[in-house]
């Protein structure tokens, strides 16, 4: 039994090792954030996240929470990638100790990589503990091959999974060509709509999602990614040149802030020259003029010269769509061989396994297949929106915001405003976003009272897509209010889109 359990007990330790790492990666950034938004704030300026959120940026919880994002994918990816190392280097090489300057440089160069836009400790730790440990964790509890029929046993476990990938790609392909989507949309859209918020055990895993996503991913935005930035400008005699360039900033969401505060981008000036510096080093030189002509060029420059974590973003996205279905199907594998080892022969149990992994991965498409079974054109719309089946409406919803339909012809969408099914909520939210019916307004606006902070989302953004100036003032009072940031981001970018910009309190 322990031939299959030892790769779930070493990518477990690693997991547990990069939760670690992770949780401490989050609280320090939490940290900065919260330096950040309390110098944002005392200027007078409206902080996002704001204060009810900003006061949990120093607790050790949301850190906790947030360090999951890297654990299920840097640590998935990681521990997956180098269970397979020990692996090769045991039974396919017999532990030849020159063949490990091959695994030490792969080990050195990925941290090396990970540095290649600027050195991060705490990034580097990701790329040489967590490996160190699975590797060692692998080859200390990976059993000695004995059995007679091995190729049978190494097949097992890895058979369904490759079917499942194959099955899954293939379906999800088919379903991003007939809808003229994305692959990675259609995926994500289908395992929340159909596999998530179809249950309570999955609508309780989306809201963790929600709640707690953008902690970490505060870790390795770029300047340009990030919602508000800090900036101060100095040395500019010229007052009035100085309101200008201030100006021009905010409109960017560079916040002016007091010069002993985080800075994000510092401005000096020498002659006809700004300089543009971040964290003491100068990142460019530019003419007033220039700046002026150029501004958007400028910043997105700075930016880009200023990301220290590009490469790791990359890995972990990667990791996060490699490594996790692999993570979750190595460790369901193990628990039911786990189980299965006391119950029937040594030579069933792993078949019944594989087996029963293969069945399990089926079931969980099957509801993503189920909600894409029925499609709906242009002229049957509003039938379908009073179908009896609820993924029947979602789609017709779909079919109104990819066609641009308007909902608003379309009454039977209010019987829709107070469905059991969060889906329902959240793509009538969309749709009404881009409704030009005047009517359909107040129908938006009473979706920012529903309970699922997906439906609230959308419904500001679809305030902000409409264009609508009055709904400024509404939305800037829900922020102030708001404990759930994922729901101030999406208020925030709607205030921008309809054409609001910050300016100090005092100016107001």
């Amino acid at each position: 039994m322990s031939r299959f359990l030892y790769t779930a007990r070493a990518v477990f330790l690693g997991l547990l090792t990069t939760q670690i790492i992770a949780t401490l990666h989050v609280y320090l950034s939490n940290a900065d954030l919260y330096r950040t938004v309390s110098a944002i704030s005392e200027a007078g300026y409206l902080p996002i996240p704001n204060h009810r959120v900003a006061s949990s940026l120093n607790q050790f919880g949301p850190a906790l929470c947030g360090g999951l994002f890297f654990t299920l994918s840097i640590g998935a990816g990681l521990s997956i990638l180098w269970v397979c190392c020990a692996w090769i280097w045991d039974r396919l090489f017999g532990r030849n100790c020159s063949l490990l300057i091959p695994l030490g440089l792969l080990w050195v160069g990925m941290a090396a990589a990970m540095n290649s836009q600027g050195f991060s400790p705490i990034v580097t730790s990701y790329f040489i503990v967590t490996p160190l440990v699975v590797f060692w964790a692998a080859l200390k509890w990976m059993p000695n091959e004995g059995e007679k029929w091995v190729w049978v046993n190494r097949l097992t476990p890895i058979l369904p999974i490759v079917l499942l990938t194959l099955i899954w790609t293939a379906h999800t392909m088919w379903t991003a060509h007939r809808h003229k989507s994305s692959f990675a949309d259609i995926l994500f859209e289908d395992i929340r709509d159909y596999l998530l918020l179809s249950n309570p055990v999955g609508e309780k895993v989306d809201h963790f999602y929600y709640r707690y996503t953008l902690y970490p991913a505060e870790v390795f935005k770029s300047l340009d990614q990030k919602t508000l930035k800090t900036c101060h400008v100095a040395s500019i005699k010229d007052q009035a040149v100085a309101r200008k360039i201030e100006h021009t900033l905010i409109h960017y969401d560079y916040l002016p802030v007091a010069a002993r505060a985080p800075i994000d981008l510092d401005i000096a000036a020498s002659a006809d020259v700004l300089s543009f510096r971040y964290r003491g080093k100068t990142i460019l030189h530019t003419s007033y003029k220039e700046f002026f002509s150029q501004q958007k060029k400028m910043l997105t420059f700075f930016s880009a010269e200023t990301d220290r974590h590009g490469p790791f973003r990359q890995a972990t996205i990667l990791c996060l769509v490699l490594g996790f279905p692999i993570t979750l199907y190595v460790m369901v594998f193990a628990l039911i061989h786990f189980v299965f080892g006391f119950l029937v022969g040594p030579k069933r149990y792993s078949l019944i396994t594989g087996a029963l992994c293969f069945l399990i991965g089926l079931a969980l498409l099957a509801p993503l297949r189920i909600g894409r079974s029925k499609t709906t054109d242009a002229m049957n719309v509003s039938k379908a929106l009073a179908s009896e089946y609820w993924q029947q409406r979602i789609l017709a919803l779909r079919r109104v915001v990819e066609k641009r339909i308007e909902i608003g012809d379309l009454p039977v969408y209010h019987k829709m405003m107070t469905s059991p099914h969060v889906p329902e909520r959240y793509w009538l939210a969309k749709a009404l976003g881009e409704s030009r019916d005047p009517g359909t307004y107040e129908d938006l606006v009473t979706l920012l009272d529903d309970p699922h902070p997906n439906v609230v989302s959308m419904a500001f953004c679809g305030l902000g897509q409409r264009g609508d100036k009055k709904a400024v003032r509404n939305i800037l009072e829900r922020i102030e209010t708001s404990d759930h940031w994922y729901n101030q981001w999406y208020a925030y970018n709607a205030l921008r889109d309809l054409g609001w910009e910050q300016r100090p309190v005092a100016s107001q």
